[in-house]
């Protein structure tokens, strides 16, 4: 089930300070609000009761659908440090972030890296490390050119994404019905999808990966963005990279108790990458 996959150095991470409490913000991708975190949340905190994790509505989704989504990486990251100041003033944050939360957490950890205790990195993808027929699986885009061009049921809306996002839980009938609530209460605007669309294809890594710890986690069975996204990642950056055989693209869906137990230990030293 588990493939763990070395690619470059391991130098150990400095554990947290015995009984220190740590904070999470988490970051989801593309149209995806909070509560498509589904049971992650409670997985999380039951493994770790002391740390606080706050999952985070990107700009123009879920309960920020008042606001005009950003179209670049660095917009969405300047927006959060603002709705976040004060937790920031307190002690570094960790990073969780799945596809396009990826990069709003790669462009925070590299330009304010004093803000970042560490990064969890979940299938994502990097313009210039992978091209764009990998970046986004080319069955995704008449899905979604419908959801930019007609009119669209939210049912069927929702139905597509997950089975491009789960590869365990394609067709679940119990979480389809929750992820349909979600879009008729919050309907993504067709204009806030391109802007995050635009913001991800815009967005250029640096070539030097953040000075802050980082673990790289992705699904095998991802069939909207390519595995072979991560396996660069973890190449140019000299990460090791650790897979789950059996999990699509919504890694916690499909294998959060596994994402936690990597974290547990990356959090102890067996499985950390720091910046060299």
């Amino acid at each position: 089930m588990v493939q763990a996959t070395g690619i470059g150095d391991t130098m150990t991470h400095t554990p947290p300070e015995p009984g220190r409490a740590n904070r999470w913000i988490c970051l989801r991708g593309l149209m995806r609000e909070q509560r498509h975190w589904g049971d992650f949340p409670d997985l999380f905190r039951r493994r770790f009761p002391q740390d606080t994790l706050i999952p985070a509505d990107l700009p123009g989704f879920g309960t920020e659908y008042g606001s005009r989504s950003p179209a670049t990486i660095e917009g969405i990251t300047e927006r959060l440090r603002q709705r976040y100041q004060s937790r920031l003033q307190q002690q570094p944050v960790y990073l969780l972030a799945l596809s396009l939360g990826g990069m709003v957490a790669i462009d925070w950890a590299s330009r304010y890296p004093q803000q970042i205790a560490g990064v969890v990195l979940m299938n994502s993808s990097l313009s210039g490390f992978s091209p764009f027929y990998r970046r986004l699986s080319p069955a995704v885009w008449l899905p979604l050119l419908k959801l930019l061009s007609w009119p669209r049921h939210p049912w069927h809306q929702e139905a597509t994404i997950l089975t491009l996002t789960s590869h365990l839980h394609p067709d679940a009938p119990e979480l389809l019905e929750h992820w349909v609530h979600y879009a008729r209460q919050y309907p993504a605007r067709r204009l806030d999808i391109l802007r995050q669309l635009l913001a991800a294809l815009r967005y250029r890594a640096p070539r030097r990966r953040p000075p802050v710890p980082m673990l790289l986690l992705g699904g095998q069975q991802d069939r909207l963005v390519s595995p072979s996204c991560s396996e660069a990642i973890a190449t140019r950056w000299q990460l090791p990279l650790y897979r789950h055989t059996l999990a699509g693209h919504d890694l916690t869906l499909d294998a959060g108790d596994w994402v936690c137990e990597q974290i547990a230990a990356w959090l102890n030293g067996a499985l950390s990458s720091t910046a060299g």
